[in-house]
C-alpha cells in the first residue's frame, strides 16, 4: 500500500459504468427523508431514506472494457445495501457514458438530472467527466468517479460535489516512471492521447523517469477518435528508444502491431490503466513480457465471487477483468453511508458527510461493510469505512489519500497477471 498525502485548495469530479438490469430500478420517492431511527437487531427497520443515484459508465466507446467490472461493482453494492435494510434504500438508474467521441453522456446526464438523482457514479474517463461536471455542479448533483485519475480534478471549482475513489495519476505516473527505470531502460518513447487523462499521465511519467537519469527521446500525441497512427509510430521508431510507454485506450490494438513492424520489441511496451486489458487475440502481436500499471489492491477471492454472482445473475457473462470494480463498489457504499449520517438525500448534505464516513475527519469507529458502518451511525456513532479498494480516507479535495498501484505483466497468450503492488 502506497500512502500519499496532499493539501489541496479545490475539489474534484467523478465517473463509472452502469448495469443494464431493470430489476434494480426500485420503486421509491426522491428527496430527503426523516432522521433515521436507531437500529434494533431484533426487528426490521423502517426504510426512512430513498437515495436515488445513477451511473454514467462506459457501455460503449474506447473504454467499454472497463464497463463490466465497474457496473458489477455498482450492482453488488446496490444489492447488498438494499438487502441490509438499514433505514436506507438505493434506487438506481444506469446509463452509458460512451467516450468523448461518441458522446453518449450527452443523453445519459440530462436524463439522470431530470430523474432527480442525488449523485452520479462516473464517468470512467477523466476527459468525459470534464465535459459534464460543471453541468452537475450547477444542478447541485454529486459526481463520484471510481476511475478518474486526472490531477486537474483536485483543484476543480466543484462546490464540494466532486469525489473519487481512484487516486490521481500523480501516483500511477510515479510508480510507472520508476518501474521503467528499475527495469534498466535509459531512453524511452511515449505515445499519448491528447486529453486530460493522457497529457496528465504523460507529464508525470516523463518528469519521474527523467529524474532517475533517463531520457524521453521521442514523444507523440493523437486525438481521441483518430484511426491512423503511422506518423506517431514513425516519430517514436526513428528515435530508437529501448522502451515505449503507451498512454491510450483501445487504440492500443492498432498501435501495438505498427510499433512491432517498425522494429520495437513488444516485450518493452509499458501500458497504463486505460489499455491494460486481457487482450488475447484482439492484438495481433505477442505482448509477452510487456508490463503495465492499474490503480487498485489485490482483491479478496470472496469479493470477486460476490461480484461475479451479482453480475452473472443479472444475465451477463462472467468477468475476466476487475479493474475499478472495488472503487465502484466503494463509491456507492460511501454515498449511502454519508446519506445515512446526514439523515438526508440532499446532495450537499451527503457531500458534507463523505469525508467523515471515509475516516478523513473526525474520530470514527473503523468498519469494513455497509451494514457494520450503518449500525454505528444508527447507534449514534461516527463510522470510518475502510473499503474494498483501500482505507480511502478522503482529503478536503475529495481525493483518497491512501491507495495502491498494481503492476502487471503479459504472458504468451496476451493476458496479464499481477506481479507486484506498490
Amino acid at each position: 500500500m502506497t500512502v500519499f498525502t496532499r493539501s489541496r485548495a479545490g475539489k474534484v469530479l467523478g465517473g463509472i459504468a452502469v448495469v443494464s438490469v431493470s430489476a434494480l430500478l426500485l420503486a421509491g420517492c426522491a428527496g430527503g427523508g426523516g432522521t433515521p431511527a436507531p437500529s434494533d437487531s431484533s426487528a426490521p427497520v423502517a426504510e426512512d431514506l430513498t437515495l436515488k443515484i445513477g451511473s454514467v459508465l462506459p457501455q460503449t466507446g474506447s473504454l467499454a472494457f472497463l464497463g463490466p467490472p465497474e457496473e458489477a461493482g455498482v450492482l453488488l453494492a446496490v444489492n447488498e445495501i438494499n438487502e441490509a435494510a438499514k433505514s436506507l434504500e438505493v434506487e438506481f438508474t444506469p446509463g452509458d457514458s460512451g467516450d468523448a467521441d461518441n458522446k453518449a453522456f450527452e443523453t445519459t446526464v440530462p436524463k439522470l438530472q431530470n430523474a432527480g438523482v442525488s449523485a452520479m457514479i462516473g464517468a470512467a474517463a477523466s476527459g468525459v467527466t470534464k465535459l459534464f461536471l460543471d453541468s452537475n455542479v450547477q444542478a447541485g448533483i454529486i459526481t463520484f468517479s471510481p476511475a478518474n485519475t486526472s490531477p486537474d480534478f483536485t483543484t476543480w471549482d466543484d462546490d464540494n460535489l466532486y469525489w473519487r475513489t481512484a487516486p490521481s495519476d500523480l501516483l500511477q505516473g510515479e510508480v510507472l516512471g520508476n518501474l521503467i527505470a528499475e527495469d534498466g531502460h535509459k531512453n524511452i518513447g511515449i505515445i499519448y492521447q491528447n486529453d486530460a487523462y493522457g497529457t496528465g499521465l504523460f507529464g508525470v511519467i516523463k518528469e519521474v523517469f527523467e529524474s532517475t537519469g533517463g531520457s524521453v527521446v521521442a514523444e507523440a500525441s493523437y486525438n481521441d477518435g483518430d484511426s491512423s497512427f503511422d506518423a506517431q509510430v514513425s516519430t517514436i521508431a526513428a528515435a530508437k528508444p529501448d522502451a515505449v510507454v503507451l498512454i491510450t485506450f483501445d487504440q492500443f490494438a492498432t498501435i501495438a502491431p505498427l510499433l512491432s513492424n517498425a522494429g520495437v520489441d513488444p516485450a518493452n511496451y509499458y501500458l497504463v490503466d486505460g489499455n491494460l486489458k486481457q487482450w488475447g487475440d484482439d492484438v495481433s502481436v505477442s505482448l509477452e513480457g510487456a508490463k503495465g500499471t492499474t490503480p487498485g489492491p489485490v482483491l479478496e477471492t470472496d469479493f470477486q465471487d460476490r461480484l461475479n454472482a451479482a453480475w452473472t445473475d443479472a444475465g451477463n457473462a462472467a468477468l475476466d477483468d476487475y479493474s475499478y470494480a472495488a472503487e465502484s463498489y466503494d463509491a456507492v457504499v460511501l454515498l449511502s453511508l454519508a446519506s445515512l449520517a446526514a439523515g438526508s438525500t440532499d446532495a450537499a448534505d451527503i457531500a458534507g458527510k463523505l469525508q467523515e464516513v471515509s475516516g478523513g475527519s473526525g474520530e470514527g469507529t473503523k468498519c469494513t461493510t455497509y451494514a457494520e458502518c450503518a449500525d454505528i451511525i444508527l447507534g449514534g456513532g461516527t463510522a470510518d469505512y475502510d473499503g474494498v479498494s483501500g482505507p480511502i480516507t478522503f482529503d478536503e479535495a475529495g481525493d483518497p489519500t491512501e491507495a495502491s498501484i498494481g503492476i502487471f505483466q503479459y504472458k504468451a497468450d496476451n493476458t496479464h497477471e499481477r506481479i507486484d503492488t506498490r
